[in-house]
């Protein structure tokens, strides 16, 4: 395994991660007016950079913005309303924190448009299938995350099938990210997430989970998103998003114990906890 990547300190320009201590939290800042679990909290700027310095002073080591609902059923959001949602709270908050600030895009406008506010990231849950994400990614040496999904948000839940769902979200990660470093992207920025709840049934979910391990052994960083989803709330009971602390919590220990890199969560204070114990135990 090339130790350069796996090397504790990623660095990039306007972006540091230090993995010294373990896993690290990415903070979701959604401002969106119809994301399943904050949907419209954090539309004001003002709300949007308070609640964004809150999840970094609770210790979130990347603040995640999205301006469009990918939750099953959403409807595509045009580039432009996205840039007017995102792009002043990106600038007002790069201005008051060095925390790296992400991007929740796979629109090429978008993604440009949250560079040049600020933005050292991004997070793509189509893997790059615009090039032109890809490209601009290397130009400016930042970091991608690259996610699978089934489908696309409108349609991923219909009816989710796969012959052998580890199999195949892993290689198709694995083909993304070498396309990835195809298009010139250092091999060391890209991180890999196999897209809980995105086009999978509760079993495959779980089964995902189950061998998060195997994506861990591969060359690249994982990060895993599992934060209040619905199967959480299938497996608890609890219908309210917001309760669904507790099993967020459990899928975090487990990828913690696992080598993930990075989980993605909308409760910061309480998963750094989680994970301050847990990597305190390893």
């Amino acid at each position: 395994m090339d130790r350069k990547i796996r090397s504790n300190v990623l660095e990039w320009p306007g972006g540091r991660l230090d993995f010294s201590t373990g896993c690290l939290v990415m903070g979701i800042l959604n401002v969106t007016p119809d994301s399943f679990s904050d949907g419209g909290l954090f539309l004001d700027t003002d709300k949007a950079v308070k609640q964004a310095l809150k999840m970094a002073a609770d210790g979130a080591a990347i603040i995640d913005v999205g301006a469009e609902s990918t939750r099953p059923g959403a409807r595509p959001v045009a580039a432009e309303e996205q840039i007017q949602r995102a792009a002043p709270i990106i600038k007002a908050l790069c201005e008051k924190t060095n925390v790296p600030v992400s991007i929740d895009t796979y629109n090429h406008k978008v993604a440009k448009a949250a560079l040049e506010a600020g933005a050292t990231m991004i997070n793509d849950i189509t893997a790059l299938s615009d090039e032109r994400l890809g490209k601009l990614a290397a130009e400016k040496d930042i970091p991608v995350v690259l996610m699978h999904m089934q489908g696309t948000p409108k349609t991923m839940q219909a009816e989710p099938k796969y012959n052998d769902v580890v199999g195949e979200v892993l290689g198709f990660l694995l083909e993304r990210a070498k396309q990835a470093e195809q298009l010139g992207i250092d091999s060391k920025n890209i991180f890999i997430d196999p897209g809980i709840g995105f086009g999978k049934t509760l079993e495959h979910n779980l089964e995902l989970l189950k061998n998060i391990n195997k994506f861990v052994a591969t060359s690249y960083r994982v990060l895993v998103g599992t934060s209040r989803k619905s199967f959480l709330g299938k497996l608890t009971g609890k219908e309210n998003p917001a309760d669904r602390i507790f099993g967020t919590a459990a899928t975090v220990c487990l990828s913690i114990t696992s080598g993930v890199s990075v989980v993605r969560v909308h409760d910061v204070a309480e998963m750094v906890d989680v994970i301050s114990v847990v990597n305190a135990i390893h």
